[in-house]
């Protein structure tokens, strides 16, 4: 591996070492996995976002601004309805990167 872009520990901030934790607790919530999961298929409102997922409206649009406050997920709002999508690409990076996991350990 090229020396120059590894990140090496002493180089990271703690600032941005809280950061990172912080942002594992916004997806250390299972309804806010799910949340993402569906959204990977594309833009939905708060309506169709719970019929994908068998839940209220409210508990939908609760987890949405733990998501958006936590700059996961963006709103495009359309007259009176507000579309939701993932902010951009790095959150379903993070996503697959932790299916592979936990797949790889079930195959283990």
């Amino acid at each position: 591996m090229n020396e120059d872009k590894c990140i090496r520990k002493e180089e990271i901030d703690i600032n941005a070492l809280y950061d990172l934790s912080e942002l594992f607790k916004v997806f250390g919530d299972s309804t806010r996995i799910r949340i993402i999961s569906v959204l990977m298929d594309g833009e939905m409102c708060v309506y169709h976002i719970s019929e994908n997922l068998g839940m209220n409206q409210s508990a939908i649009s609760h987890q949405l601004r733990i998501l958006r406050s936590a700059g996961l997920v963006r709103p495009r709002r359309d007259g009176k309805t507000i579309y939701y999508s993932l902010d951009d690409e790095h959150v379903e990076t993070i996503f697959k990167t932790g299916m592979e996991h936990i797949l790889h350990k079930h195959n283990d």
